[in-house]
């Protein structure tokens, strides 16, 4: 069987940092800690857990930080997470299944990361990352926001996820800082960075610097398939927030230019249409969302909702305006066995039931 180092940077964690290391301890060999200032409880709390508690002095560079941090491994596979990350029980026994089989030709393991969830804790967003490194094999970390491993070699999809469960907000303006930084500096972005610059942009609200950025990197033409689709959803957000209606529907549909369409892209179009209450075309892209295939290892952001909850949620609600109550009702109840406990769900059978009893039928 491999031996695992888990491999943290943390700083200011004490809210966070037991929950993490109890849900992970017994599944690694060895746990490293890179304490990057911590000026409460971090370094008492990892200590009931580890003697490998080392210093680095912060300097704008997350993928410093994490190079440092594997370092100092001394097993077979550098495992990360971060303080506010938890793998819940089900992921604990997928984890330890995947450790004790797990062909040490492998490179990279990929997993998937859940950190968006609805009201019952259903995950709203997913994508995979790179969690378990091949220590000592020319694999590093790059970037100093956002920071990624270029998986090399045998990659491995694992079936246990990591649970980013949040307790507080980080500072929001720090990722953007650090690449002003950067600019202010003469650092010329690769395209990567240029596609997160312009998503932090977006976050502060700055829509034509957005739109800038996401322009230039799509016309560059050097970014990885999966951002510049994201990089022309983002583009139409923009235009959106501008009052931009038409050009935020084109840069929509220039996402097919890339790649088939995703739900997530065919919820959004769908969306457009039905703000404009033009509810039979808003029901085509919704149902077209519903033909879409998952797939999550093409390594790009999932909203799962978008492939079945959403659209027939959607769906209810474009076909009952289009006067067939009797259709409407069915892709509600397709919604349900999405999300039994919905309150949309719940709300729209209320509407259906009271239809049917002041007419006798739902039409």
């Amino acid at each position: 069987m491999v031996s695992i180092s888990l491999c943290m940077i943390v700083k200011n964690e004490e809210d966070v940092l037991a929950r993490c290391l109890d849900s992970a301890a017994e599944l690694v060999d060895e746990i490293i800690i890179v304490d990057t200032g911590s000026t409460d409880r971090t370094r008492e709390i990892a200590a009931r857990f580890t003697d490998q508690i080392f210093d680095y002095p912060w300097r704008d560079d997350f993928a410093a930080a994490r190079n440092e941090s594997f370092s100092h491994a001394a097993m077979d596979y550098c495992l990360w997470l971060d303080a506010d990350d938890v793998f819940l029980e089900e992921d604990r026994r997928a984890f330890l299944e995947m450790k004790e089989t797990l062909e040490p030709d492998v490179s990279v393991v990929m997993a998937p990361y859940h950190t968006g969830f609805d009201e019952n804790g259903g995950v709203t967003f997913s994508y995979y990352r790179e969690r378990l490194i091949k220590n000592r094999a020319g694999m590093r970390w790059a970037g100093a926001v956002h920071e990624a491993v270029a998986p090399a070699g045998k990659v491995l999809y694992g079936d246990f996820a990591v649970t980013h469960k949040k307790t507080r907000p980080s500072d929001p303006d720090r990722n953007l800082q650090i690449y002003q930084a950067q600019l202010d500096a003469g650092k010329e972005l690769e395209p990567r960075e240029q596609f997160y610059y312009g998503r932090e942009l977006y976050y502060h609200r700055r829509w034509e610097e957005a739109l800038e950025v996401f322009e230039r990197f799509l016309e560059e033409g050097q970014g990885w398939t999966e951002n510049s689709i994201d990089a022309c959803c983002h583009c139409a957000y923009c235009h959106q927030e501008l009052g931009h209606e038409q050009a935020a529907l084109a840069a929509l549909f220039r996402t097919f230019v890339y790649d088939r369409p995703r739900a997530e892209t065919c919820c959004d179009i769908g969306l457009w249409f039905f703000r404009k209450e033009r509810y039979s075309q808003a029901a085509y892209w919704y149902a077209l969302a519903l033909t879409c295939v998952r797939d999550d290892r093409r390594g790009g952001f999932i909203s799962p909702d978008c492939y079945g909850y959403l659209p027939c949620i959607q769906l209810c609600v474009c076909h009952s305006r289009l006067g067939s109550q009797k259709r409407a009702a069915l892709f509600n109840e397709l919604a349900a066995a999405c999300k039994p406990d919905s309150p949309a769900v719940r709300h729209n059978r209320a509407f259906f039931l009271g239809l049917s009893e002041q007419t006798g039928q739902v039409k």
